[in-house]
């Protein structure tokens, strides 16, 4: 699990990190235009990227800190950005386009499982 983790972390810090400073433009101008053709703006955007970054930092610091809850609750905020691009690229694009969230999905899942376990506790 923590190569899915590591994996997961390093996908969405980088690809936060364009999301929210578009600082490399030939993947920015790309995301940017697939946003504004569901009718989302730049700043829908950038939200998306602080969603990303939190879950990728929350699941890093679950990672050092070796708490699986931390992790998990990282990881559920990947699956809920998977599960809205999953959305977008299946309603306005081929089904092509929502490989990498798909993937994404799967491992966050897999990642955020042991949440269930503490939420079937209380």
């Amino acid at each position: 699990m923590l190569f899915a983790q590591g994996l997961l972390i390093a996908f969405f810090l980088f690809g936060s990190s364009i999301k929210i400073i578009g600082w490399v433009k030939p993947i920015f101008e790309p995301q940017l235009a697939f946003f504004l053709s569901y009718g989302l703006n730049r700043a829908a955007m950038f939200a998306v990227g602080l969603i990303e970054a939190t879950g990728a930092l929350l699941m890093l610091v679950g990672m050092v800190t070796t708490s699986s809850t931390l992790s998990a609750i990282g990881a559920s905020f990947i699956v809920l950005t998977s599960i809205g691009a999953m959305f977008f690229h299946f309603r306005f694009d081929t089904w092509k386009d929502a490989i990498p969230s798909t993937a994404t999905l799967s491992l966050s899942i897999w990642v955020a499982s042991p949440l269930l376990e503490v939420i079937a506790s209380f």
